[in-house]
């Protein structure tokens, strides 16, 4: 009978941008041959052609790869559309192999290579398979899209508060937000206060008027702003004056391309019959990013694994008569703060109304305080039982039930 790990050749691949280098091991970690080759699909014919010449007779191919989304993505569907298997090594798993397969740490793309295979070799019957699964890469896209795109506002919006201060230092007087329709408006029109010189207060609120929306910009309103601006034109204010205008406009373009990237997430977010926005406070831009951090939701077989993985289950330290448990720093941050991000909302009260939102886990997170948890613990708590919820409506396509909302009664407001 042959041992399982004799069917194989093991190869651990380390991809890059421009070039992967392969290293061929046998089953007793003997190293049989390196091949370096392009990170072009035209190559890798060749490269799987060359690499017969170190496959050991009556065996087949296992390839090993740490990165199956990114630079060796293309090599990964290239591997699987001619038949050969391809397994998922984790990251941690090749640098840990590193440290242990060397005496002095080197790091070179053929040790990682071979780090690679080893760890394949080691753990062959463990690791999954290499799955590209299109679907939530696609998704993955686009929420990273969105992600640059709300960050470039963001910092367009703290650039244009400095460009505006100097010259309004009063105006969160007038516009609670800085990036609102008619702030953006204003500030693009009167990028200084010397440019309001000549506007009377009925031409200041006709304009406010028509670029405010619904909101109805008093005669007032306007009359006040007016009484209350200094001229604090510098030496070539016109300059400054196109820095400002020029912010704007990056904030129109960001919020553009946002809200059109928002309508494509939400075409797109159709294809997986997804149930998560059955539950009050996701959205489709949450449920998609959620979609997007998980992946194929059977990955997880239990909500324990899923809680592990968004870093959320506490890491336990025993040693003797020592038993320790510590929060997860690890696990994926994103997926992490998504769910903080929710049980914030659910468990506290919302808005200037104080709403709660889902009563059931309001009373939760009290309980969970009133048992001497702190608050970040009690959130702590309602981020794990919300993971049972979450992994309950992506495994079995169950829809979520929402309790009433209603109004914090005055004597339970802080």
């Amino acid at each position: 009978m042959i041992y399982p790990k004799m069917r194989y050749t093991y190869v651990g691949v380390d991809s890059h941008k421009e070039t992967h280098t392969a290293v061929f091991l046998d089953c007793f970690f003997t190293k049989l041959g390196e091949i370096t080759f392009e990170n072009l699909p035209s190559t890798f014919d060749n490269f799987l052609n060359d690499a017969q010449k170190f496959l050991i007779d009556g065996t087949v191919f296992l390839f090993g790869l740490e990165d199956i989304s990114s630079f060796g993505r293309t090599l990964v569907v290239f591997l699987k559309a001619n038949g050969q298997a391809v397994k998922h090594v984790n990251a941690q798993l090749v640098a840990a192999e590193r440290k242990n397969f060397q005496t002095i740490v080197q790091k070179t793309d053929s040790i990682d290579a071979t780090c690679a295979a080893r760890v394949l070799l080691s753990m062959f019957d463990s690791l999954p398979n290499a799955d590209t699964q299109d679907i939530y890469w696609v998704l993955g896209s686009l929420v990273t899209r969105r992600n640059l795109l709300v960050k470039n506002k963001s910092s367009a919006k703290k650039q244009l508060h400095s460009f505006v201060t100097p010259h309004y230092p009063n105006y969160r007087q007038f516009f609670n937000k800085i990036d609102s329709k008619t702030a953006l408006a204003f500030f693009e029109k009167y990028p200084s206060p010397a440019l309001l010189n000549c506007t009377t207060a009925p031409e200041l609120t006709a304009f406010l008027q028509e670029t405010g929306g619904k909101y109805n910009y008093p005669f007032e309103f306007a009359q006040n702003m007016l009484a209350t601006l200094q001229n604090t034109t510098v030496q070539y204010q016109e300059y400054r004056n196109a820095a400002i205008q020029s912010t704007i406009r990056q904030i129109h373009f960001n919020l553009m391309e946002i809200e059109k990237l928002e309508k494509v997430m939400e075409t797109f977010f159709k294809e997986f019959d997804c149930t998560l926005t059955t539950m009050t406070s996701i959205d489709i831009v949450t449920a998609t990013k959620m979609l997007a951090y998980i992946g194929d939701i059977k990955k997880f077989p239990t909500p324990s694994k899923l809680a592990r993985y968004a870093g959320i289950a506490p890491i336990t330290y025993a040693s003797g008569k020592k038993d320790l448990q510590y929060a997860n720093q690890r696990g994926n941050r994103k997926l992490n703060n998504l769910f903080y991000q929710l049980a914030v909302r659910l468990s506290l009260p919302s808005g200037s109304s104080r709403k709660i939102l889902n009563s059931f886990f309001h009373d939760y997170y009290n309980r969970k305080i009133s048992e001497g948890k702190t608050k970040p613990q009690a959130l702590k708590c309602v981020q794990r039982r919300l993971i049972n919820i979450i992994w309950g409506m992506l495994y079995r396509n169950e829809e979520y039930y929402n309790p009433p909302i209603y109004d914090l009664p005055k004597d339970e407001m802080p």
